[in-house]
């Protein structure tokens, strides 16, 4: 029998977080649903929150949005039309283009993101309270590594 080697580990490590991942979101989703709220709505209420000036006309653009989000805009645009439905986010004109709009956090928007980071917490906590924080940390450390050498792309 042979030892696997590192691309061995790699892949096995791409699987198992995989499978986290898809334990994490379902969880997520099951917790959420009561709220009538999906993953990607929390996140792009997330993204909004972490805007500079949130709470004002100086928030974001949809298409900034999108592009914080990875998603094509037309798919941001699906997402805040049911944020706004829901009353959770509002369109506001964008003085400096006609064409644009901003989008502001309402006051419900920020009594779901309370909501979101309660559940967020508890699955997080329900999933990795058996790891050490130590472990927690060690890990938390290499995906961040990994995140940036990837973001930087392929060294010379």
């Amino acid at each position: 029998m042979t030892t696997p080697g590192p691309a061995d580990t790699a892949a096995e490590l791409a699987d198992a977080l995989t499978r986290a991942m898809k334990r994490i979101r379902r969880r997520t989703m099951q917790r959420l649903e009561p709220y009538g709220l999906t993953p990607a709505q929390g996140r792009a209420l997330r993204t909004l929150a972490h805007a500079p000036g949130c709470e004002s006309a100086e928030t974001m653009r949809l298409s900034e949005l999108a592009e914080r989000l990875h998603i094509a805009p037309r798919s941001a645009t699906t997402v805040v039309d049911a944020l706004e439905e829901a009353g959770l986010v509002a369109r506001t004109p964008d003085p400096a283009d006609r064409r644009a709009v901003r989008l502001v956090l309402t006051e419900d928007g920020h009594g779901a993101l309370e909501r979101i980071s309660r559940v967020r917490h508890e699955v997080a906590q329900e999933y990795f309270g058996p790891v050490s924080p130590a472990e927690q940390d060690a890990l938390l450390r290499a995906l961040r590594h990994a995140e940036e050498a990837y973001e930087a792309g392929p060294t010379p």
